[in-house]
């Protein structure tokens, strides 16, 4: 078995930027494939289980002793490609390496994805449990490709996340999700802090319906998401005795997301990420003397009403001590309920703080507006 060292050797001194291993030599294997893949200065190995895929960093001078040992003890074959040739090594029924080279005519699906998608944290190819079960992903980790622009939108989302997470490594992270509904983004999230990035995340979802919850209980004890619990109950009247580091509210309808921002402001959660929805509070208050060209239009007004209370909502944070961002979450083309309202604690000066709040009162007072937001904070004594 003296050869599987040298082949190996003279693929990766061949520039190979992919390996897959596959054909396990034994039932009890865990893994049914691992995919090798180059990154900028170290090598990615995506090791697959039926449900699961786990990841494990190798440096150059780890590949070939790594690659070398799962062809001698577990694997039956090895896939590799450069930009010429594929390679493929086979172990024969004696023990020896048999090895094919042909020209590559395309590189292999997976990567002119990549190179599409390259920016992407939820990578195609991997086996996502969440995503399979939403039907964004095959069983094989590819991308549906009627479910295309839901994969962006989830890496839309979570790329929001961890850009909020720029220079924190390990610790715990607690996090709080108002609304969860059936929870996929939650679920995705989890395997993306916890998986990806390593953290430690105690997460709880909170919703109205038993069954939703029951079922979101269900599926994270068949992900062993063991640090992410479900509980029944109402944004308004949440209790939280312990510090919380995150507050997501996806969609909660109407008043709902103000309750949650204000539970946020209260607790001084480090992160807020409200996607608001159905904001019909205002809708029913909004008029004006001077700009009745707003109010005259049913469907200008009610775009305006909801533009209006997220612009109040985003102020608010920044009076809070939140640098506070809209940003746009899902294409227009898709929805007109793409904003999501991003607030990171931050150290915002009190000429700032005023300000905000000044363009909230001026906006209320010329529009009758009389937002919950607004009234949560006056009457918690933080206005």
């Amino acid at each position: 078995m003296e050869d599987f060292e040298s082949e190996v050797n003279k693929i990766i001194e061949a520039g190979a930027y992919r390996y897959i291993l596959s054909g396990p030599r034994s039932q009890a294997e865990p893994y049914r494939r691992i995919v090798v893949s180059r990154k900028k200065e170290y090598y990615q190995a995506e090791q697959y289980t039926q449900k699961q895929v786990f990841h494990l960093n190798l440096s150059a001078q780890e590949l070939p002793g790594y690659l070398t040992g799962q062809l001698k003890d577990r694997y039956m074959q090895m896939n590799a490609w450069t930009d010429i040739h594929e390679y493929q090594i086979k172990i024969s029924k004696k023990g020896r390496a048999l090895v094919n080279r042909t020209r590559a005519a395309a590189k292999p699906a997976s990567l002119e994805s990549h190179n599409r998608q390259k920016n992407y944290l939820l990578k195609e190819g991997t086996v996502i449990p969440p995503l399979v079960d939403m039907g964004v992903f095959t069983k094989e980790g590819a991308v549906v490709k009627s479910m295309y622009d839901k994969y962006r939108q989830i890496n839309r989302f979570v790329e929001l996340v961890d850009d909020a997470l720029k220079g924190q490594e390990g610790g715990e992270l607690r996090v709080i999700d108002f609304g969860c509904g059936k929870s996929y983004l939650t679920f995705i999230l989890y395997y993306y802090l916890t998986e990806i990035r390593g953290m430690q995340v105690r997460m709880t979802g909170l919703d109205l319906k038993e069954d939703v919850i029951r079922r979101c209980s269900e599926t994270a004890a068949k992900y062993h998401y063991d640090g992410l619990n479900f509980e029944i109950g109402d944004i308004g009247g949440y209790r939280c005795d312990e510090p919380v580091d995150m507050v997501i509210t996806l969609h909660a309808c109407d008043t709902a997301t103000d309750y949650a921002l204000y539970h946020a402001i209260r607790w001084n959660a480090k992160m807020i990420f409200s996607v608001p929805c159905c904001q019909h509070e205002c809708n029913g208050q909004i008029e004006s003397e001077r700009l009745a060209a707003i109010t005259r239009y049913g469907i200008i007004k009610e775009r305006a009403a909801a533009l209006f209370t997220d612009a109040i909502r985003g102020n608010l944070l920044e009076y809070s001590g939140y640098r506070t961002q809209l940003l746009e979450f899902i294409d227009m083309a898709h929805t007109p309920k793409n904003i999501l309202i991003r607030g990171i604690r931050s150290d915002i000066s009190s000429r700032k703080r005023r300000e905000a709040l000044d363009e909230v009162l001026n906006l209320t007072e010329e529009f009758h507006l009389s937002p919950t937001l607004l009234r949560l904070m006056k009457d918690g004594g933080q206005v």
